[in-house]
């Protein structure tokens, strides 16, 4: 699967999507608007991101490592614990893993699937967004955690950022499906954006639209 968000009422307001540059244009968030991705900012001190240049138009995505067998059938929470690792293995799963953690790592397993699905399917839009994991993850006003390409450090030793690290393979790998489809867009369920698009699902704390 080719290497490839939004919430918070109270604590910072929705930043603005920007196209990939064929058709870039800044949008306000504001009703009718095209939506945005927000996310409460973390109080830690922001680590150096390990993704420079990775948003150039036409990245090519890095391949997935090898993850271990999976049983084909088995439940999203079997192969999490199958998949765990404090390790990424590679630049692009790690952005992936990022962006599952900070925008949904309270969420049951299921909402981080369905977030780390809206990176991927931006990362495959085919010129509208970048062309990377990375890419989407350092995009211009997309995620409120990411401040001039860096985010919050990470304890990597934590079991939360071990599941986003396992739901990134997942969704590399397109093990399990989500049932957000081919969503690009999602905010949290206490906001109330006006956002004109298709409703896809809610999960979790999250609704999700394309």
């Amino acid at each position: 699967m080719v290497a490839a968000t939004a919430l918070a009422a109270g604590s910072v307001a929705p930043a603005q999507i920007v196209r990939a540059p064929a058709t870039e244009q800044a949008v306000a968030a504001v009703a009718n608007s095209e939506p945005l991705v927000t996310t409460p900012l973390s109080n830690e001190p922001l680590a150096p991101a390990e993704v420079a240049g990775s948003e150039e138009p036409g990245a090519a995505v890095v391949p997935a490592i090898d993850t271990p067998a999976v049983r084909r059938g088995a439940s999203l929470s079997e192969t999490v614990a199958k998949l765990r690792s404090a390790d990424a293995g590679s630049r692009e799963l790690e952005c992936l893993a990022v962006g599952v953690y900070f925008e949904s790592k309270s969420e049951p397993l299921a909402g981080q699937l369905a977030v780390g699905h809206v990176i991927a399917n931006r990362a495959e839009s085919r010129g509208r967004f970048p062309s990377s994991y990375c890419g989407v993850l350092t995009q211009r006003g997309q995620f409120s955690f990411v401040r001039g390409g860096r985010w919050p450090s990470v304890n990597k030793n934590s079991l939360q950022w071990k599941n986003a690290v396992a739901i990134a393979r997942i969704v590399d790998a397109d093990i399990h499906d989500s049932n957000v489809g081919k969503a690009m867009f999602f905010h949290a369920r206490r906001v109330r954006p006006g956002w004109r698009l298709t409703r896809v699902a809610s999960v979790g704390n999250h609704v999700f639209y394309r």
